[in-house]
């Protein structure tokens, strides 16, 4: 196993050693506090371009399952078709696993899909330092090769572009409702949400105008990077909420570009919120839900338009966590009810969702 350091922007080092594919990489260096979940995390669109240090010290000893795909393109068990996010880095990997879903080990599928992975680092202490000084770019630099060093290009970019698919795709065809998706870096379970509750998808790309589609809702997917970036998006956006009152719910991206549609403004957290344990409540009632989120960005609630309103507010900093429309079938979740692994409390946004297709 090759030594390894993770180098910051800020000039602070940590060392460790490689256990996953053995090259130099960079980006936008994050922290997630769930205790489980690393196939569904590293495999989700909304890390790409990240590096991701898990703060739970012992990871891998459940291996990582076949990724096999269900007969309509979905994933099996994975979020997507492979490992988006740029690295791993854990505290204490465990080189033997056991599950009864297991096929391979957490070191050889980074292997196979040519990503790093690095441990014996202390990452709760990384943590701190993130915490402290917010998120950071940060180069993972073999010691034994330290002129390869990589360059990161995480600001500026559009990944939602990246990630985003390039053709239209649909799902369950001829099954009643119709919804177009419009795909940011959709994970595989809000699909299979829709799908199991009986409507057809067209998942469309990001930029894709869908105004003269037939459908029946409107279905704004997560993804990756700065919702910024998403002009286009949002100008389609627009354009469909001035000529139709058809439902239209959002997740992560989809609930900032909603917002952004809505008059609001988007701000870049201190270290985001990626986790499975963040407490939300619904506005206007006691009801609080522990939530799976995955986000560096947060809606800006105090500029929307006066028709629109807070739907939850993350109890720890808040931050907003989701928005409501008061006369229009419009709202949408800055946190995951899909939870894919998680917690699966807020999975009635997918009921509430098709409930007002059916009512439209």
């Amino acid at each position: 196993m090759r030594k390894v350091t993770l180098v910051l922007n800020d000039g602070t080092e940590f060392h460790g050693t490689s256990f996953g594919y053995d090259a130099p990489v960079a980006g936008e260096v994050v922290f997630n506090t769930a205790m489980m979940g690393y196939p569904e995390s590293l495999t989700d669109p909304s890390y790409a371009g990240q590096i991701m240090a898990l703060t739970y010290p012992l990871v891998g000893n459940y291996g990582v399952p076949r990724f096999s795909f269900e007969a309509n393109g979905l994933p099996t068990f994975m979020e997507s078709d492979r490992i988006y996010a740029s690295a791993i880095i854990v505290s204490d990997y465990s080189e033997h696993y056991s599950h009864w879903n297991a096929q391979e080990s957490l070191a050889d599928w980074l292997k196979r899909e040519k990503v790093p992975g690095v441990t014996g680092i202390d990452t709760r202490q990384l943590t701190k330092v993130l915490r402290e000084h917010g998120v950071m770019m940060g180069k993972i630099v073999f010691d034994d090769e330290p002129d390869r060093v990589p360059e990161a290009d995480y600001e500026g970019v559009n990944w939602v572009a990246r990630v985003s698919c390039k053709d239209v795709v649909r799902y369950n065809e001829g099954a009643g409702k119709k919804v177009v998706l419009v795909d940011c870096g959709v994970k595989a379970n809000i699909i299979r949400c829709l799908v199991n509750r009986g409507v057809e998808v067209i998942r469309v790309p990001w930029n894709y105008d869908y105004t003269n589609m037939e459908f029946d809702g409107l279905f704004l997917a997560n993804g990756p990077g700065d919702p910024d970036m998403c002009e286009d998006a949002v100008t389609i956006l627009r354009r469909q909420m001035s000529a139709s009152r058809k439902p239209i719910c959002g997740i992560c991206m989809g609930n900032q570009l909603l917002a952004k549609a809505a008059g609001a403004t988007i701000y870049k957290l201190k270290y985001g919120h990626r986790s499975h344990n963040q407490p939300v409540r619904e506005v206007g009632t006691n009801r609080c839900y522990v939530t799976s989120q995955n986000h560096g960005y947060a809606v800006d609630a105090s500029r929307l338009g006066n028709d629109w309103r807070e739907l939850f507010v993350n109890m720890n900093d808040g931050s907003n966590e989701g928005i409501r429309h008061q006369l229009n079938p419009w709202f949408s979740s800055q946190f995951h009810p899909e939870a894919c692994s998680g917690p699966v409390d807020t999975e009635f946004m997918f009921d509430r969702f098709v409930n007002a297709l059916a009512n439209g």
